[in-house]
């Protein structure tokens, strides 16, 4: 039997001063200190209690940002939106500085700044993990992957950007040996999206249509404002519809930016489907959620796994976890089915030395 792994390992975090950034660094920082319960983390479930995983408390955290914000800061803003605590920051003031004093601002070398973290640290490995705003220049996020492989570590991308999906990156990543997971974490309407889809399938319930409109602001809603940058998120969302349905439902997405909702956003689902003898009918659902709270702890699951899949020797993409993504590099789309293949990945990891 494997127990959790007390090896130090690193989380670099591209866009390490953002939301979802902060919110895992000070989330890493209060379930390692026993001020939270893991509400929200797939690996603090029975079932990946023996795969060895990084212990939280064990991860070491810093990043590149081109935001001058101090992380601490940014956690007093992010109590002020309702998104941590109260006392929060105060109780994990120096890991909030810690984390902080390890964010470099990109330079021309951003392998370096990682490597050398690495070595500072003396760290068993690093994962990068790309958690910055929607990017419509697919060579920032790219550059960011290619620096991960020069660093000689794994890399998630959190992001709908291109990531390790630029020319010949994926093929670099395993034959350094690197695992990699991506793209596009899912968090919200997706999830619930994944979860549904599947129903009307298996009950052979015809979708006629099914349409969508989100409501959020902060930075990702600045940044979706743009219609690349939307037409990069939306199609992760198109996805779970095709491959789930079988082909994709008439209907739209509309991303809107809506600054006074800061951190929060809304999501709003219209669906058009046939029942037996043509009868027609509707659902609707309304999801309104925090994005930075349901995005953090699904990056230190993540950040655990491809740790521990880069300790057992797996290269390339890590199998079972198209749970967490829109758009995954490997698996099926229905969420019940992710799911499994990720507990098998839990199972592989707790055979694994």
């Amino acid at each position: 039997m494997t127990t959790a792994s007390t090896a130090r390992v690193g989380l670099w975090l591209i866009g390490a001063r953002g939301s979802v950034a902060t919110t895992t660094i000070a989330g890493r920082a209060a379930l390692a200190a026993g001020l939270t319960p893991p509400t929200g983390m797939v690996t603090a479930l029975p079932p990946f209690a023996d795969s060895a995983l990084p212990d939280l408390d064990h991860l070491v955290v810093g990043g590149h940002d081109v935001v001058d914000i101090p992380v601490p800061k940014r956690a007093e803003q992010l109590v002020a939106a309702g998104v941590l605590p109260h006392g929060l920051p105060a109780a994990i003031a120096a890991e909030l500085a810690a984390a902080d004093a390890e964010i470099r601002h990109p330079g021309a070398d951003p392998a370096a700044d990682i490597a050398d973290f690495t070595r500072r640290h003396d760290l068993e490995r690093t994962v990068v993990v790309n958690v910055a705003s929607t990017e419509t220049d697919p060579a920032i996020s790219t550059g960011y992957a290619a620096a991960a492989i020069a660093a000689g570590c794994s890399y998630v991308n959190f992001t709908p950007a291109t990531g390790m999906r630029g020319p010949g990156l994926a093929e670099r990543a395993l034959a350094a040996g690197l695992p990699h997971a991506g793209r596009d974490g899912k968090t919200g309407q997706t999830l619930l999206r994944a979860a549904l889809a599947p129903m009307f399938a298996q009950r052979a319930l015809d979708v006629r249509s099914w349409s969508g409109t989100n409501l959020l602001g902060g930075g990702d809603g600045a940044a979706l404002a743009d219609p690349a940058a939307a037409a990069a998120k939306n199609a992760g969302k198109e996805r779970v519809l095709a491959d789930t349905l079988g082909d994709l439902p008439e209907g739209t997405v509309h991303i809107d930016n809506v600054p006074a909702l800061g951190d929060w956003k809304t999501a709003w689902d219209h669906v058009a489907f046939d029942g037996f003898l043509g009868a027609r009918m509707v659902l609707q659902t309304i999801w309104q959620g925090c994005d930075s709270a349901l995005a953090a702890p699904l990056v230190l699951d993540l950040a655990r796994l491809v740790a521990r899949a880069h300790a057992t020797g797996m290269s390339g993409p890590v199998p079972g976890l198209g749970f967490f993504f829109k758009d995954p590099d490997t698996g099926p789309a229905a969420l019940g089915e992710q799911y499994e293949e990720l507990l098998t990945l839990a199972q592989t990891l707790r055979a694994r030395p």
